[in-house]
């Protein structure tokens, strides 16, 4: 490795933190927080239960998100809004049935319209990024972490709601997330906990798992998630987050090619690779394969410590500080695609949400799923 002095430490100081969207406690806006995000050290956040009270509570959050980046680009503002079980906001909000229910239906206009339901509750919320939807195929019964939340068993009905989805909540600028690249689907252990495997030939992930990906692609979906998971066809060594085989070469390259999508980094918190390589190596390994965006979600000491993480490894390596400004650009363009906009007031907030065509699709949703 050589060094490069010509780039400054400021430089690299911003180009590390323009790729890491995180969590935080509590709901309001943390000073250290906003110290980062004001000084370009942190790209967005991401809002869990643990940040919400109600949905006046998340308008004022996301105000202050918005104020806090003020003279430079707009905060990625996300959330996890699937409907059924992963769903973070759920009062005050269009209650949304899981994934499957809408696959059962297999009615692909109604799902464009519940996802424009989504999105439009969620932008006035001052939401601008929905890690949604999923294009996992659950073709493993004994999966302990997608099941319902997939849209069917088979490819072919995935594909079908996953476009009116994106389109859905695109026509409410409101960016998605297909989820979890290369397939998720047929694990048999949840990546939260432990690094499951597949061994599936690829083949079978061209006719199984790759499909919903390159529809959600096709369909110009803003971003993709990867997934923790080892496919021993593809890396044998390290999850398809980590992997430069995988995040370059099958997802850039190949299923992704031609698009602007941000690649996003899952959780980096999470077992699967926090236990193995820890927080920080992970964060570097994964920029280095390929990601734009990583998600560090639990605790804000380790967003910085991933940062300088970065900012060590740039520092001595031409080639990673090159993959690391691709990374900072398209997260970037991503930013100023569809900047978070809350509701002025909480009046103007309640008339978007108590929209009578939102409780009649409810109803619809209901009635539909009862029959």
């Amino acid at each position: 490795m050589n060094t490069h002095p010509a780039t400054s430490e400021d430089t690299l100081d911003t180009l590390a933190g323009s790729v890491i969207v995180g969590g935080f406690d509590g709901t309001a806006l943390p000073h250290e927080i906003s110290a980062r995000l004001a000084c370009g050290h942190l790209a967005g956040v991401t809002l869990f239960r643990r940040n919400i009270v109600d949905v006046r509570q998340v308008r004022a959050l996301n105000t202050s998100l918005v104020a806090a980046c003020a003279g430079g680009l707009p905060p990625i503002v996300s959330i996890d809004q699937e409907g059924g079980r992963v769903a973070r906001l759920r009062e005050g909000v269009a209650k949304v049935p899981p994934m499957r229910a809408l696959g059962t239906l297999d009615d692909p206009s109604l799902t464009r319209r519940v996802a424009a339901m989504v999105a439009r509750e969620l932008a006035a919320l001052g939401v601008n990024l929905n890690f949604a939807p999923v294009c996992d195929v659950d073709s493993n019964p004994a999966n302990p972490i997608i099941g319902d939340r997939a849209f069917g068993r088979d490819a072919a009905t995935v594909i079908r709601h996953v476009v009116p989805w994106i389109e859905g909540m695109r026509d409410e600028r409101v960016m998605g997330c297909a989820k979890h690249f290369p397939g998720h689907g047929d694990t048999a252990h949840d990546s939260h906990l432990e690094l499951p495997r597949i061994a599936h030939d690829r083949a079978r992930l061209d006719a199984v798992e790759l499909p919903p990906f390159r529809a959600a692609f096709a369909a110009g979906v803003d971003s993709v998630m990867s997934a923790h998971v080892l496919f021993e066809a593809l890396d044998p060594d390290v999850p398809a987050t980590l992997s430069r085989a995988v995040m370059t070469g099958l997802l850039r390259d190949d299923v992704a090619k031609g698009s602007d999508a941000v690649i996003f980094s899952d959780d980096l918190h999470m077992k699967a690779v926090a236990d193995r390589w820890g927080v920080e190596a992970s964060g570097v390994a994964a920029i280095a394969a390929g990601c734009d965006g990583l998600l560090v979600c639990t605790d804000p000491d380790s967003q910085e410590r991933v940062r300088l993480a970065l900012v060590a490894r740039a520092r001595d390596d031409r080639a990673f500080e090159a993959r690391l400004r691709d990374a900072s650009a398209r997260m970037g363009r991503m930013r100023a695609r569809f900047a978070p906009s809350p509701a002025e007031s909480d009046a103007a907030l309640e008339r978007v949400l108590g929209r009578a065509d939102h409780r009649a699709l409810c109803d619809e949703l209901a009635s539909r799923a009862a029959v």
